[in-house]
């Protein structure tokens, strides 16, 4: 029988810096960005005392209650292949028991589904050709579907989990549908040939109009950046974090390994035209942040900037580049279908996570907060 416990961070670094599935919002740095939270950094324990599996736990206390909602970012990082779930979990909702932990919330990093760019390109043509509308990426057979997913989704049902899809493919919290773009085995001419051939020629244009992308210096470029969303936040109407949000980020994860973040900077005879942060660990690496300016669009910044973070995530052995977050909308109209449009240009893969999935340790409790939620 497996346990929990609290471990070190040393020790918790140690394990999850070996593991595939570590996704950069389950290590300890993450649990310092988010400060408004409490946070356990968990492990999994055999029967023989050996370190098996991770978890980072964030906590939020209800007003007025000595209980606890727990949220698992892309978690936890174990045996998903494992025929006995049970046997990892019964462990974790003991342990949170007595934490007064009211309710658990995760999101796998277990991917169901994949569709590949060629099989989304010809399916949009047809979308255009037939003037199909509404149509979505569940409406398209996917290039590839894992069984063992699909056997994921039957344990968590038959332990009590509860699954939740949000609209369009977001969930309440991190988005369902993820764009990726594979670079193991790969050259960088192999790569830069599956752009689209518009994406190739914006390109090359940014780099012979004297786009010159930069790897920023750290946090005397942050204040730049943070300017630049602001007017993104303004244009594309999202609401954007404090300024110390992502000061406090930049500190943990620079601190944790001085390679985990980086910040990208587009310019064009000084103007800084676009910026991005970008993060890795363990032969993953994301996009996580753009921001991009009103002026001089036709110099495609964007382009460049995302073509010199692929390059530099393949000089560094990345087996992934993750876009993260798109719509599974395929309808042109939608304001979302943007969010897939010009990651699909690069040539990678929408990938289908398992999603949002809660489990009420104490249902009466869980099924109130749900209810509020809900209201809000």
């Amino acid at each position: 029988m497996k346990h929990v416990k609290v471990v070190s961070r040393e020790d918790y670094l140690s394990f999850i810096e070996k593991q595939p599935l570590g996704n950069f919002m389950q290590y300890p740095s993450w649990a310092e960005v988010k400060t408004e939270w409490e946070n356990d950094r968990l492990g999994w324990f055999d029967e023989e005392g050996k370190l098996v599996g991770c978890g980072l736990v964030l906590y939020r206390k209800l007003p007025g209650l000595n209980k606890y909602l727990a949220y698992i970012p892309r978690g936890p990082v174990i045996n998903w292949k494992d025929k006995n779930l049970k046997d990892w979990f019964e462990p974790l909702f003991q342990y949170l028991r007595e934490r007064n932990t009211f309710s658990v919330k995760m999101e796998p990093p277990v991917v169901r589904a994949k569709w590949k760019t060629p099989t989304i390109r010809k399916y949009l043509k047809e979308i255009r050709d037939h003037d199909l509308k509404g149509k979505r990426l569940r409406d398209l057979g996917p290039d590839e579907v894992d069984g063992h997913a699909e056997y994921v989704l039957q344990e968590l049902n038959d332990m009590g989990w509860k699954g939740s899809e949000g609209e369009g493919g977001f969930s309440a919290i991190q988005p369902q549908y993820v764009f990726r773009l594979p670079l193991k085995g790969r050259t960088l001419d192999e790569i830069f040939a599956d752009f689209h051939t518009n994406w190739r020629r914006n390109v090359r244009k940014s780099e012979k109009q004297g786009v010159e992308v930069t790897v920023g210096k750290g946090e005397e470029d942050l204040r730049e950046f943070y300017e630049l969303l602001k007017v993104t936040a303004e244009r594309d109407r999202f609401t954007v974090r404090s300024f110390s949000y992502f000061q406090t980020m930049y500190r943990a994860l620079s601190e944790e390994n001085p390679n985990r973040i980086r910040l990208y900077m587009a310019r064009h005879e000084g103007q800084l035209l676009a910026s991005t942060i970008f993060t890795q660990t363990n032969g993953h690496t994301w996009y996580l942040y753009g921001a991009s300016s009103n002026e001089k669009r036709e110099k495609m910044p964007n382009h460049a900037i995302q073509w010199r973070m692929i390059q530099d995530a393949h000089a560094m052995g990345a087996h992934t580049y993750d876009f993260r977050g798109i719509s599974d909308t395929l309808d042109q109209s939608d304001p979302l279908y943007g969010l897939l449009r010009f990651k699909l240009g690069f040539g990678g893969e929408a990938c289908q996570l398992i999603g949002e999935w809660d489990y009420p340790l104490q249902p009466l409790l869980h099924w109130a907060f749900d209810m509020y939620m809900k209201k809000r």
